[in-house]
């Protein structure tokens, strides 16, 4: 069903810009003790696509500028998913996809984006287990389909159903960027 992520070539810059918007409205609101936030992004080996451009190397982050709290802000993103090395897009896709008993099936996952079998087994657990513990998640379900089916392929219908405002996949990303910090879920992903 969703066997491709969109064209690299305006999907990533896309999401690019969506965490630049992101990161600006999280430094424009300043640390919580009232500093200012100086730029402290942090360097990421992104896998899982093979077109990721060079942009992708960083991740967005600050950190208070007052000596007693240098507290590290980073804002949600909807190209990594916390700390982990896969791009968040390629978690929901191969997650998808796996859904289903198939053996051959995680073999090919596997080969195509570069990802072990255990480390999409653990994505399964996240999305099923974990991620409907959450409180972002128990707050966020009302905002989605009543008869909303087995994650992620539920959400990957939809949003990527209906497209009347803007990329699907960026309102579905967005749509989940807070997991994406320190507040979200706990980090079952590797």
């Amino acid at each position: 069903m969703y066997h491709n992520l969109p064209s690299g070539a305006t999907l990533w810059p896309f999401l690019f810009s969506v965490d630049q918007d992101l990161a600006q409205s999280a430094r424009a609101k300043g640390c919580t003790c009232g500093g200012r936030l100086h730029c402290a992004n942090y360097p990421r080996k992104p896998r899982g696509a093979d077109d990721i451009p060079e942009a992708y190397n960083r991740r967005f982050s600050f950190c208070c500028e007052l000596d007693g709290c240098r507290k590290r802000l980073t804002p949600p993103s909807v190209r990594f998913l916390g700390h982990k090395v896969y791009l968040f897009a390629v978690v929901i896709l191969v997650s998808t996809m796996r859904q289903g008993p198939s053996p051959r099936r995680v073999r090919e996952l596997s080969e195509l984006f570069g990802a072990d079998r255990r480390t999409i087994a653990r994505w399964q657990v996240f999305w099923q287990e974990h991620l409907p513990q959450t409180p972002f998640w128990k707050s966020a379900r009302g905002l989605l389909p009543a008869t909303l089916g087995i994650l992620p392929l539920a959400l990957l219908q939809a949003f990527l159903g209906g497209s009347d405002l803007g990329p699907p996949w960026g309102k579905l990303l967005r749509f989940l960027a807070p997991i994406t910090t320190t507040t979200g879920p706990p980090s079952h992903l590797a």
